[in-house]
């Protein structure tokens, strides 16, 4: 998928026009127009600032990857990242037994 065509999608998706997109990103209403169109590129400075604005990661954005990541799973990813070895060596644990678990029931739901 395009930047052009993954920008459309994400902004409907968010529920924004192009001019509250573009005023969250300091600009008017035509520039995001043509970045839908494909008829201009942003800056990576702007792309990144749009994928902000739609809580997206730029990868994502422009097309490197088709995982859309969740805002808040990447918070506290984030801040289990901060912790120290002692306290995340846990968590991680806790994490990995419940992703088993929810593993091994979709296995036999199926």
């Amino acid at each position: 998928m395009s930047f052009a065509d993954r920008l459309i999608e994400l902004r409907k998706k968010r529920g924004f026009s192009q001019e509250e997109l573009a005023k969250k990103l300091g600009t008017q209403a035509p520039a995001i127009g043509r970045y839908e169109r494909g008829g201009a590129k942003p800056t990576i400075e702007v792309a990144s600032k749009i994928s902000k604005a739609l809580g997206v990661s730029l990868d994502y954005l422009v097309g490197n990857t088709d995982v859309e990541l969740d805002k808040d799973v990447i918070d506290r990813v984030v801040e289990i990242q901060g912790l120290p070895d002692n306290d995340k060596s846990p968590i991680l644990y806790t994490l990995d037994s419940l992703l088993q678990n929810v593993r091994t029931r979709q296995a036999f739901s199926k």
